[in-house]
């Protein structure tokens, strides 16, 4: 190849080109069938905002790559500064969609946590891959897990803070749940702090708060500066819990439904040819690194993406349950029990004051009939059940049966 043609093949034409080998269908097929007919998107161009963490892959990787083009759409990726500001975007209609919080969509449908309507989520976006920070200082006392934690605030009595990202959303959720079964109440034994993700490593450094939760790479951000150790990874709390989804309005949905599986499907694509390979995962990380995306070193990244996890305090391990974010298709499916879960523990920590219609809710959100038409677009396997089973940390099973007595149940609570 010349120098001249080398110029000329743009990195996002070989991107494109990497795509279209990886997934082997003719993107001019794939459009013919999405642009004619009752199938075509009524809104081909669209806004999704993300916040700057790894888990914004596939959106992104959907749009780079040009697979959205493939199902007759185009993802325009927003980086937005906050969660909160991701809810307000959404609310007013200024954004789509959202790379969002599983629970800040459940919060705004339930009122819980400012403006309230009735939201949808159409896929789960990825498993795993948040992690529980502590503070070196901590670290340097004998806290570096949640036994020592527990121990160290027993024995040095002072106020204790602990960030999280948004009041409803996943980060709050799982830090709470795991303090609660380290034996310290979040209400009572702890200040609780809300967080931008990106903001998290600034403000531990400056000694703002003494852990924190939140998606990586802000996790492995604080061993590399030096300032953090991970005392618990997210995926040992809940093995492949839910995290953050692909969010909309309700409205948006019933007036643009063809628009929905298109950018489902796209997403879908995305995710298999993330979690199809090292090549693939190396390329993803280094595209998202970029200052347009994350704004961090491609290093921060491409580590815990391939289970390749340290603690920061000369702790290595390979760890299975990295961030996924398709797994044959496990991934991505909005099980109803994994929205549910999230009501459970907002009325465990006082988020909701009486308990809702848990599974009624949850078939309102997900959108399961949208997202198994753009699963079978995109030929990715759709599971037999709506609801799944999982042990979580503590040894208890949560599969959605019985919501109301699995909420009451904890002896830890609001």
């Amino acid at each position: 190849m010349t120098d001249l043609l080398k110029t000329k093949l743009s990195r996002r034409s070989v991107l494109q080109t990497a795509a279209v080998g990886a997934v082997g269908i003719s993107p001019a097929l794939r459009a013919v069938v999405y642009a004619q007919g009752s199938d075509k998107p009524e809104k081909e161009e669209v806004k999704i905002g993300f916040i700057p963490l790894t888990d914004c892959a596939s959106v992104v990787m959907a749009s780079v790559l040009g697979i959205d083009k493939k199902y007759g759409v185009k993802i325009v990726p927003s980086k937005e500064a906050s969660w909160a500001g991701v809810r307000d975007k959404l609310v007013s209609g200024e954004l789509d969609f959202a790379h969002a919080l599983y629970g800040l969509v459940y919060g705004v449908h339930m009122g819980e946590s400012g403006p309230k309507k009735d939201m949808a989520v159409l896929m789960t976006l990825n498993n795993n891959g948040q992690a529980i920070t502590l503070s070196k200082k901590l670290a340097d006392k004998g806290a570096v897990d949640g036994p020592g934690l527990a121990k160290l605030m027993a024995a040095e009595k002072r106020e204790y803070t602990f960030a999280q990202t948004f009041p409803t959303g996943t980060h709050a959720m799982w830090l709470y749940y795991w303090l609660a079964a380290n034996g310290i109440d979040p209400m009572k034994d702890a200040k609780v702090i809300t967080v931008p993700p990106p903001q998290m490593v600034a403000n531990m450094r400056v000694g703002n708060m003494d852990g924190y939760c939140v998606g990586e790479p802000w996790g492995h951000r604080a061993i590399i500066d030096g300032i953090g150790i991970t005392a618990q990874t997210t995926q040992d709390i809940w093995k492949d819990h839910p995290e953050k989804v692909l969010g909309t309005t309700a409205e948006f949905v019933k007036k643009n439904p063809n628009t929905c599986r298109a950018v489902t499907a796209a997403i879908l694509e995305a995710s298999k040819w993330i979690d199809s390979g090292l090549a693939n995962k190396n390329k993803m990380a280094e595209t998202i690194a970029d200052k347009s995306y994350v704004n961090t070193s491609v290093d921060a990244i491409n580590q815990r993406i391939l289970g390749r996890y340290q603690n920061g305090l000369g702790k290595t391990w390979d760890d299975p349950n990295f961030m996924k974010f398709y797994n044959e298709g496990a991934v991505n499916f909005p099980y109803l029990s994994d929205g549910m879960w999230f009501l459970t523990q907002h009325k465990r920590w006082g988020l909701l004051k009486d308990h809702p219609d848990y599974l009624a809710v949850a078939k309102q959100i997900n959108q399961i009939d949208i997202y198994k038409q753009a699963a079978t677009a995109s030929k990715t396997p759709i599971p037999k059940d709506v609801m799944r089973s999982s042990k979580l940390m503590d040894g208890v099973v949560w599969d959605g049966k019985d919501p109301k007595k699995y909420a009451d149940s904890f002896k830890v609570h609001a």
